[in-house]
């Protein structure tokens, strides 16, 4: 090789190759290019470098892309991972664990976790036990309290369902019993709401006696009567009751297709008859005509019954005679239309003496029935 030939980085690399990738010797390939096997050993250590060099910057590409495709992929799940769950991510973790496991296959755990905010121990757990201890004993409360709401018709919320609850021996607190309420939409109906009308001229049949004392201490001292309709495909069928406000216990009754003095002097007879006070007692209605009757006042005066009227148009001063009619409503005649006269009969006969009589919960006796109320109260009288 003559000194100072310049030769192309083409032709080293070839040269190089006869050696490399022929199986050509060293000496061989010098001798055949005319070149000093000194340069060509030279050349072929510089060409290694430079492969290692291309070989190591591909490599740290690969990795560089790797990297980038991992951090692609993490930000397209915690794009898309919200827009799936967006109903769960405020719900108990419960509700997110199910999420996760029917979304395995779209999403990594991994990443669903870390955007739900929740532990992976904690949802392989669940995987194994789906259900806690408290879980299924609250499944098992719902059961009871749905037995108990409809019972009532749907008109008890949880304190009075608490009640039950703890009457049937369970030992529930009253907050976890609203908990399973809320959590199953089992909500307690709310009665009608009445414009108030201020004021209103007193009867001149009788004054307004009663004047809202709504808590007479014994049995038998007032009564409170109204009159009420529920409709039926045969017409208006008329309720007229008679309410005892000491223990608020419906004792007396008359329904009848016509709303006239009968019907409240048949409530009354009932009342009379099933209660025979042995004192005068005060009966308070409003100023309907069938409660201004000459026979209505004549029966009232023969079984030694006082009258007492509210202000017309107040019904705040027979505000007991509106709430039984307005629980009456929410449990039983509610938006219904009865095919006739007598099939309403049966169902309010059973709301009033298989129900509200007997099992009823009032805030007034304490959460306890008018029966039991009552019950109480003469076997205190027996023992004083």
């Amino acid at each position: 090789m003559s000194k100072g030939k310049r030769y192309t980085e083409e032709f080293k690399i070839e040269a190089v190759k006869q050696v490399t990738d022929r199986g050509y010797s060293v000496n061989e390939v010098a001798e055949r290019l005319g070149i000093s096997a000194k340069s060509l050993y030279h050349w072929r250590s510089q060409l290694s470098g430079k492969k290692a060099v291309v070989i190591r910057q591909a490599s740290d590409e690969s990795v560089k892309i790797a990297k980038l495709e991992a951090e692609l992929k993490r930000v397209t799940e915690e794009r898309d991972i919200p827009k799936k769950g967006r109903k769960v991510l405020c719900k108990p973790a419960r509700v997110k664990y199910a999420f996760i496991r029917d979304h395995q296959q779209l999403f990594s755990v991994l990443a669903m976790c870390r955007v739900l905010k929740i532990n992976r121990s904690g949802f392989y757990a669940w995987l194994k036990t789906p259900l806690s201890n408290r879980a299924i004993e609250d499944h098992r409360l719902l059961k009871r309290i749905n037995a108990f709401y409809i019972a009532s018709g749907g008109t008890y919320g949880s304190p009075w369902i608490h009640r039950d609850l703890r009457e049937a021996g369970e030992t529930c607190s009253v907050h976890r019993v609203a908990k399973i309420m809320r959590l199953n939409r089992l909500k307690a109906q709310i009665g009608y709401k009445r414009r108030y009308i201020k004021g209103g001229k007193p009867s001149r049949i009788a004054d307004n006696v009663l004047e809202r004392d709504f808590k007479p201490t014994a049995p038998n001292t007032a009564w409170v009567s109204d009159i009420t309709y529920i409709r039926t495909y045969e017409g208006f069928l008329y309720l007229a009751t008679v309410i005892d406000l000491f223990s608020r216990r419906v004792v007396g009754w008359s329904m009848d297709k016509n709303m006239n003095k009968h019907l409240v002097i048949q409530a009354l007879l009932m009342a009379v008859y099933q209660r025979r006070p042995k004192q005068s007692v005060l009966v308070h209605s409003d100023q309907g005509s069938q409660y201004g009757s000459a026979d209505y006042l004549s029966f009232m005066k023969e079984h030694n019954l006082k009258p007492s009227m509210s202000r017309r148009g107040n019904c705040h001063d027979n505000a007991v005679a509106e709430s039984f009619f307005a629980t009456l409503k929410k449990r039983v005649t509610r938006r219904k239309i009865y095919s006739t006269r007598e099939d309403a009969k049966t169902e309010i006969f059973n709301f009033i003496e298989m129900f509200y009589n007997p099992k009823k919960r009032h805030s007034h006796t304490g959460g306890v029935s008018p029966a039991k109320f009552e019950e109480a109260y003469f076997l205190k009288q027996q023992t004083v």
